[in-house]
């Protein structure tokens, strides 16, 4: 049963095989296989040969046909703790895109109760016949590699330790470098008193942005005029902006997320004050909601999606056996920028 695509030139009615491919890639079909396998051994100007072939056929691996020739279920699983109301569909997209562009498919899966039981139920998938390889964005390392240890034969994981049981981020995700890049942005349009709305501090994002953001403030020798502890919410920020910033002399804000800022705008706006032409406003997470507030915010994108997809490949690498060190590590400046828009401006002249 041959793996199909869409109909190839020579042959019109009849779907691609990976035989199409590799003929009008000039490459063998061995090579094709490699590619669909995502080798990263493969050198880049044969990649790009048959990565235009795949595109130009419409190629899709017949997976079912693969899977009985291989024994392998072309399948891989993505671990999320079940309690949690927040899905990092950036991160879970940018998996899916990468999975399928090496012929997988992508399996969520919801774990439900502590570490240890978590890691339990997980035994099945720890069979080939059920998936090729875990990836796991729990922090379930070292259950995981004692269960894969002493269970045979055994399936690859790969544990992303960038959130915490509830999808609290951590790691590279909590990083706050962009929070000081705001902080010296306003004050090089002339802002010189500032406010700060913070998450809740149970989420170490939340504290690395207040931590980063007092530190600047202190660095530059700017004043901060009030820090209120908020919890992600429009109402947090609302309330924020109304009985703690309006008033205090703050020209601008940085907000622990969009949805805070969005209350912030809106709360200052309530209470007469002009954003930005009073006060400027900054958020964090470029929700599409902010591009359409009046005045657009400014804020930072955060590229999750680049993040599932080098997840991904770091597993694809392991499935593949590739011996070669691993790649360089994402940065922060990789996955953060600045994105400005209407709701920042030069300070308010002072009086006198």
């Amino acid at each position: 049963m041959p793996e199909q695509g869409t109909a190839p030139p020579d042959h019109p009615g009849r779907p691609a095989t990976i035989h199409h491919v590799a003929r009008l890639a000039g490459v063998s079909h061995q090579t094709v296989s490699r590619f669909l396998r995502n080798d990263p051994t493969m050198r880049p100007e044969t990649a790009r040969k048959v990565s235009r072939a795949v595109d130009e056929l419409d190629y899709r691996p017949n997976l079912a046909a693969r899977s009985m020739r291989t024994r392998r279920s072309n399948r891989i699983a993505v671990i999320l703790p079940d309690a949690t109301n927040f899905v990092p569909a950036g991160v879970l997209s940018g998996a899916a895109a990468a999975a399928h562009e090496a012929g997988y498919l992508l399996d969520i899966v919801g774990l439900a109760g502590d570490a240890a039981e978590r890691a339990a139920r997980i035994g099945t998938l720890l069979q080939p016949e059920h998936v090729d390889g875990i990836l796991s964005f729990t922090p379930l390392a070292e259950n995981l590699a004692a269960f894969a240890r002493t269970t045979t034969p055994r399936v690859p994981v790969v544990v992303d330790g960038q959130y915490d049981d509830n999808m609290r981020s951590r790691g590279l995700l909590a990083d706050a470098t962009a929070a000081a890049d705001i902080v010296e942005h306003l004050a090089g349009l002339g802002h010189r008193e500032f406010a700060h709305v913070a998450g809740p501090p149970s989420w170490p994002s939340a504290r690395n942005r207040r931590a980063v953001y007092e530190a600047t403030v202190a660095r530059l020798g700017l004043t901060s005029r009030a820090v209120v502890e908020g919890d992600w919410s429009v109402r947090s920020g609302f309330e924020g902006a109304v009985e703690a910033i309006a008033g205090s002399g703050a020209t601008a804000v940085f907000a622990a997320n969009d949805r805070v800022a969005f209350g912030v705008v809106r709360g200052l706006q309530s209470v007469g004050v002009d954003v930005p032409g009073e006060v400027s406003v900054f958020g964090w997470d470029d929700e599409e909601m902010g591009r359409y507030l009046d005045p657009p915010l400014s804020t930072v994108r955060v590229d999750r999606e680049r993040q599932g997809r080098e997840a991904v490949r770091r597993l694809l690498r392991v499935l593949a056996g590739d011996p070669g060190p691993e790649p360089d590590a994402l940065d922060a400046t990789e996955l953060h920028r600045l994105v400005l828009r209407g709701s920042t401006g030069p300070a308010p002249a002072r009086a006198g």
